[in-house]
């Protein structure tokens, strides 16, 4: 009887994981939360499992701990933009006895409750990617300076249009977002505009989602054909963007640049379907965010504000005044399958 009252407990464990909305990578015993005690246990929360760009991080945090002698479990949200996701698998990760936190934030502001609860249970918090608003919710930030990614993907489309006027559609990822809002004002600051601009002549939404890039490009050109440069928030829009412009004869007419730096975007650009792409380096932020889970369980030391892991130009179309590197370069240092 006492074995199958155990057998069904672990099993309602189990389940009360599976229905939390979150992937697991690895998990081990629970225990308490601080740092200082010799043993890092790190927990990765990422927006989604599927993305490229998160399976790379993760999988760049997962070969970091091992490296490191530290114990590694993984969870994400269903969806970018699954916060309900993201809050439970942080509740998830405080049970097993996690010390360090490292998490990319779906929304900027929707898991900082969670946050605030596991800092106070003595777990460094470290946000990977995005950061979160205020950014002093976490311990630190590594990630990419995303304003400044943005920057450099507008400098390079204003300079690609040589002079003439942009006549611009913009294809923005997830709403409330500080990757999203950091790069899409970015963007208008290196090209030169403003949000009210008269240039941009279409705005969409599409949550980093390929398909929902394509669909929300299609509507706009209904509206207008009108365009010559095209900003999208990262490659997998890109695509999306490319096969609307594509359906409608328009991809020679028009400068479009992205942000990512994938494997697979970066041979978009050799192949044309973009100009430029802005490369990120997600490997970095999870390694030194691991590195940081270590000291932190060794000495109790923790991290503090914002660590940029660069950014760089990628285009096989150089322009003067916009330093950049091939696609050359860009398939040696890119991120993903090669």
């Amino acid at each position: 009887m006492r074995q199958r009252s155990l057998a069904a407990l672990a099993m309602a464990a189990a389940l009360a994981v599976t229905s939390a909305g979150c992937t697991v990578e690895r998990h081990w015993g629970g225990g308490s939360n601080a740092g200082g005690g010799g043993k890092a246990k790190v927990g990765l929360v990422t927006k989604t499992d599927t993305n490229p760009y998160f399976v790379e991080l993760r999988a760049a945090a997962k070969a970091a701990a091992e490296a490191n002698g530290a114990e590694f479990s993984a969870l994400a949200g269903q969806f970018d933009g699954d916060n309900d996701g993201q809050v439970r698998a942080i509740e998830n990760l405080m049970q097993q006895g996690a010390n360090t936190i490292l998490i990319t934030p779906s929304s900027s502001t929707g898991v900082l409750d969670a946050i605030d609860r596991a800092r106070k249970a003595g777990v460094l918090v470290i946000a990977l990617d995005t950061a979160t608003e205020p950014d002093t919710a976490v311990d630190a930030t590594f990630a990419t300076d995303n304003f400044e990614a943005g920057r450099q993907q507008g400098a390079y489309v204003k300079a690609a249009l040589a002079g003439k006027p942009p006549k611009l559609f913009m294809v923005d990822g997830t709403a409330g977002s500080t990757v999203d809002t950091q790069r899409h004002t970015g963007f208008l600051k290196g090209i030169g505009l403003t949000d009210a601009s008269p240039e941009i002549k279409g705005k969409t939404p599409a949550n980093g989602d390929q398909s929902l890039a394509q669909q929300g490009v299609e509507n706009l050109l209904q509206r207008t054909t009108d365009i010559n440069a095209v900003y999208t928030m990262n490659e997998p829009m890109g695509r999306g963007t490319y096969a609307a412009l594509q359906a409608r004869g328009l991809v020679n007419r028009i400068v479009m640049g992205s942000i990512d730096g994938g494997c697979e975007g970066v041979k978009n650009v050799r192949d044309g379907q973009y100009a430029a792409t802005v490369m990120q380096f997600p490997k970095k932020m999870a390694e030194q965010g691991v590195l940081a889970a270590v000291e932190y369980a060794k000495t109790g030391k923790k991290p503090s504000g914002f660590v940029d892991t660069g950014s760089a130009v990628i285009t096989d179309k150089p322009i003067p005044g916009v330093e950049s590197q091939d696609t050359k370069w860009g398939l040696e240092n890119c991120w993903g399958t090669k």
